[in-house]
């Protein structure tokens, strides 16, 4: 199979799981508009994202990842296509319905951590747990993470990496059935990354949360069941390892 855009080799997931399926997009295209001057994000992007699974997405910067990742995460909107997840039509989604699905269904990670500086690990967790409406306890998510002897210092306490894993677990708190992460390496040192690597790793095997990583570092890639690589808004290339490798076993 080719990629209808590019032509490039497509290696499709080799089983057929239609029921597990839990994002689905068909012709997914996105055009940003700069007074006369129009930007292709996405050019018809098909994709299916299964549940339980690991993705990570690959591509240069302005290949599309991010913009990908907003649209499943209902933070955007395509300008043509199909995208659901579940039974959920996200394309006719009206604002109030797509807020109640970042509530209820999804969790972001972000390279910029985002947490309050005034409020402690536990606090900042907490937070979203107020919300949501199947939490679990916000000293769990921080055991998740192994942050079981941070939970009452503040971001400022923290290292980077620290950080960058009480953001997870404020995404994983609410307990998600997709974890959406955008370069949640991209600040760190590779030490500090591993660290966050695994956190990902863990919880994605422990709550069966579909997650999805971008980034543009090709040495990741090795932990993912599927990697699926993007250039000039379209998908030119999906694979799958044959075994996924420890975060530990990673290099860049």
């Amino acid at each position: 199979m080719a990629n209808a855009t590019t032509g490039a080799p497509v290696v499709q997931n080799p089983t057929a799981r239609e029921e597990a399926v839990v994002f689905s997009a068909r012709g997914l295209s996105k055009v940003y508009r700069m007074g006369e001057v129009e930007v292709h994000a996405l050019r018809g992007v098909d994709l299916q994202l299964f549940r339980g699974e690991l993705v990570v997405f690959l591509g240069p910067s302005g290949s599309g990842k991010s913009t990908l990742l907003n649209i499943l995460g209902g933070l955007d909107v395509p300008s043509s296509g199909e995208v659901r997840f579940l039974d959920h039509d996200l394309l006719s989604a009206n604002e109030k319905e797509l807020t109640r699905y970042r509530r209820e269904h999804v969790g972001f990670v972000f390279q910029s951590y985002n947490l309050i500086p005034s409020l402690t690990a536990l606090e900042n967790v907490a937070l979203v747990t107020e919300i949501a409406t199947r939490p679990m306890a916000p000293i769990e998510a921080l055991r998740m993470v192994g942050l079981a002897d941070r939970l009452h210092h503040f971001p400022a306490q923290l290292s980077g990496g620290e950080q960058q894993r009480v953001a997870i677990a404020r995404a994983v708190a609410k307990r998600p059935d997709a974890l959406l992460c955008d370069e949640p390496t991209g600040a760190l040192d590779f030490e500090t990354g591993i660290i966050v690597l695994k956190a990902l790793d863990f919880v994605n095997r422990e709550l069966g949360a579909t997650t999805a990583i971008i980034t543009h570092n090709a040495g990741i890639a090795a932990m993912a069941d599927r990697v699926i690589r993007l250039r000039s808004g379209a998908i030119v290339e999906i694979t799958r390892n044959a075994r996924r490798a420890a975060p530990e076993e990673i290099v860049w």
